[in-house]
């Protein structure tokens, strides 16, 4: 008998490739969406380089710094509050572990088991492990698996400096009349590639995800080369 085969992922480590996904996913596009609009911007009302490049930069440090730091605190909130439910968990299995074993066996119930194999099933997980067999039932935590803030903070800083670097460069390197059609291409090629491959990795259907990648791209640096001609004409 041949033994089945596929590819899919199943439980923590689904939810950790979708962590890594969200955080890379997240910073590279709003590197590229949030730097090329303030290049583009700029460059709306002012074709020098140098400027373009400082303005560039400036966005580049700043946004991944922020990104990194907001993934952080966010991401230890939930691990914060990941290990505050299996600390009460523990005490309750150590204070009142009847009523506990009560409620694995009501759980596993609920979830199709007639009420002879959920206790029985409940007895057996119990005294393998019975904390994790909480975490993972109850809680839906893997013990061994918890979030860790550091991983999402440098995902999320790498993928939004990798993002912001290709806006930046596409806005200085070329000559200046080609700098803002070069970028505008650019970019709305790279909002393309990330939103199939968010789609794609997240098993989801690219075609929506490319499109509003590319629509809140091509939108926000329409918008901010507007205020930047608009300043720039003004002598702003």
């Amino acid at each position: 008998m041949t033994e089945p085969t596929h590819d899919e992922a199943h439980g923590g480590a689904l939810g950790a490739r979708l962590n890594w996904l969200r955080a890379a996913v997240l910073g590279a596009n709003d590197g590229i969406v949030s730097t090329a609009g303030l290049v583009v911007g700029v460059a709306g009302a002012t074709a020098d380089r140098a400027t373009l490049f400082t303005a560039g930069l400036a966005g580049l440090l700043a946004g991944s710094m922020s990104m990194a730091a907001g993934e952080y605190v966010s991401v230890s909130t939930q691990r914060d509050s990941e290990k505050a439910a299996l600390a009460l968990e523990r005490r309750e299995l150590r204070e009142q572990p009847e009523a506990e074993l009560q409620e694995l066996t009501q759980l596993l119930a609920e979830r199709g088991l007639t009420r002879e194999v959920a206790r029985e099933a409940a007895v057996q997980l119990t005294e393998r492990d019975a904390l994790r067999a909480h975490a993972r039932v109850e809680l839906g935590i893997d013990p061994d698996e918890l979030t860790n803030p550091w991983h999402a903070a440098w995902a999320s800083f790498l993928a939004f400096t990798v993002g912001a670097l290709l806006p930046l460069l596409a806005i200085v390197l070329p000559p200046a009349d080609w700098r803002v059609p070069v970028t505008v291409v650019s970019v709305l090629a790279a909002l393309t590639l990330t939103g199939w491959s968010s789609a794609r990795l997240g098993a989801a259907r690219p075609g929506w995800a490319m499109l509003r990648n590319v629509a809140g791209g091509a939108l926000a640096m329409g918008v901010t080369y507007a205020a930047g001609a608009l300043l720039g004409a003004a002598g702003v």
